[in-house]
């Protein structure tokens, strides 16, 4: 089961389980996008399901299931891909974990202006700062949002950040699944 904090909203819980997911596949892995269900809805619409994802009968009413979905084309470009996503009115929210290289805010005045997307992402990958990070980003279809960040040098639960404005790209980019 989950060592998410209970005290945290549903969806900050949401992200921290599929943030404790990730962590147990380990590193080097490929995105990965889920639904995000109602919890109490799932239950009583498809007690089947519900029983098989070990839903049981807690009395979490206002939780939030994550549900994972097929793996992401690695031939398109993510954000290509998101824009090809619509979801049913059954899913409440959405949630994608991703790794990507990240530098501190002191290598920004570094970044050479001539390179494109390739060249810069070699450019990051050589760079000595760098660091290794796995994104959480989650939103709802009301406007919520939330992401948790790990360091791969800090791989440790106690060592996860949360916020609501963490990613806002990616955070856009997901709400954008749920524009009409």
């Amino acid at each position: 089961m989950s060592n998410t904090p209970m005290a945290a909203s549903p969806l900050t819980r949401a992200v921290l389980e599929i943030d404790e997911y990730a962590s147990g596949l380990g590193w080097d892995q490929p995105a990965r996008l889920f639904a995000l269900v109602d919890t109490a809805r799932l239950r009583v619409q498809e007690p089947a399901l519900a029983a098989q994802l070990g839903l049981g009968d807690e009395p979490d009413a206002a939780g939030l299931t994550p549900i994972e979905q097929d793996e992401i084309p690695t031939d398109k470009p993510l954000d290509e891909f998101l824009g090809t996503i619509a979801w049913p009115d059954a899913v409440a929210g959405c949630a994608l974990t991703v790794e990507r290289l990240m530098l501190p805010p002191s290598a920004e005045a570094q970044v050479p202006d001539d390179l494109d997307e390739a060249a810069l992402a070699k450019w990051v990958a050589r760079h000595p700062e760098r660091q290794e990070v796995r994104m959480t980003v989650a939103v709802l279809r009301d406007g919520a949002r939330e992401s948790a960040l790990r360091l791969r040098e800090k791989d440790s639960p106690t060592e996860v950040l949360t916020g609501s404005e963490l990613v806002p790209g990616l955070a856009e980019a997901l709400a954008a699944t749920f524009a009409d």
